[in-house]
């Protein structure tokens, strides 16, 4: 008797196991990462917030997660939005299917004008944005193939070029005039400091309403808070990589710069710290630590993002 009531308490115990495992594996797949600490805080984090530089399977590099997978996961948690990134690859048409097998959700595309699509290509941006669904929205200028980023790097390969002599290409501001008026969103991509102020300043002649500097203080940009001052009072935003934005050079930045002209982008970040969409909860705490109020940091991740892409105020 006393074995079978063993035998009973044991198989209890392991059913109990079992049962938490299952339910930790229903968490994951419904939550990304199965933790329930600081739930709540992530929640209010993340609700309404747009991610406008997200890089996702299918891919020719590893991504952590799918288009799909990452837009349910997106949704559980409340966002209002994400914009799918290719470096290499258009994805208004992905953005077209994954709304499909996710509504509620505001999915985008874009096209970065490297090699892969002909670089300066009036054309392929031109297609882009006639996607069914209008869901292609960013254009990014050329970044792991622009000049700057392989001059850098010191490779000996092609590029895409956007200036010559300190003035942009003739074709760049065709592609620009293309963005004006069909009322994309012009990224500066990894162009040069002074070729970023170039860009923005012609988009701004030709009246592109909204443009992005992307990663001013990230490699190969390094921009100085002078020129990203400058993009901010033509009227720009500056999108900082949540994977970096914590580093103090940055925090300065973002404070002198003005949380109203800031953009906080790439989310699913792959910083141990702030890991996964509850370390999201972890890093808007650790920014106010740094003096960013609630809403401060409700304008740099939800409000700005909105307007960037065109969408109304909630």
């Amino acid at each position: 008797m006393p074995m079978t009531v063993t035998w009973k308490c044991a198989t209890s115990r392991m059913i109990v196991r079992v049962a938490f495992t299952a339910l930790g594996v229903l968490a994951v797949v419904a939550g990304g990462d199965g933790q329930s600490r600081g739930g709540a805080d992530a929640a209010r984090a993340l609700t309404g917030a747009i991610d406008i530089h997200l890089h996702v399977d299918p891919d020719s590099a590893q991504r952590p997660i799918d288009a799909i997978d990452v837009a349910k996961l997106a949704r559980s948690r409340g966002m209002r939005g994400i914009v799918l990134k290719n470096h290499y690859d258009p994805t208004a048409g992905v953005a077209f299917l994954v709304r499909k097998e996710v509504p509620g959700l505001e999915v985008f595309g874009g096209i970065d004008l490297n090699l892969t699509v002909g670089g300066i290509n009036v054309a392929a941006v031109e297609h882009m944005s006639e996607i069914k669904g209008n869901w292609g929205r960013i254009v990014w200028m050329p970044t792991h193939d622009s000049e700057n980023a392989v001059r850098a790097s010191k490779q000996n390969r092609r590029f895409v070029s956007v200036a010559r002599n300190g003035e942009l290409l003739p074709e760049v501001k065709e592609i620009i005039s293309v963005i004006a008026k069909r009322g994309l969103v012009l990224a500066t991509g990894h162009s040069s400091p002074e070729e970023g102020l170039m860009l923005v300043r012609e988009g701004r002649r030709q009246g592109v309403e909204h443009i992005v500097v992307t990663h001013p203080l990230d490699a190969p940009v390094h921009m100085t808070l002078g020129q990203m001052q400058e993009a901010a009072k033509l009227g720009a935003f500056l999108e900082f990589d949540y994977r970096r934005a914590l580093e103090h050079e940055q925090v300065e930045a973002m404070r002198k710069i003005g949380p109203e002209s800031c953009i906080l982008a790439e989310f699913w970040s792959d910083r141990s710290t702030y890991a996964g969409l509850d370390g999201v909860a972890k890093f808007v705490s650790t920014l106010g630590s740094h003096g960013f109020t609630k809403q401060q940091l409700a304008r740099m991740m939800k409000e700005n993002p909105a307007r960037l892409l065109g969408l109304l105020a909630r």
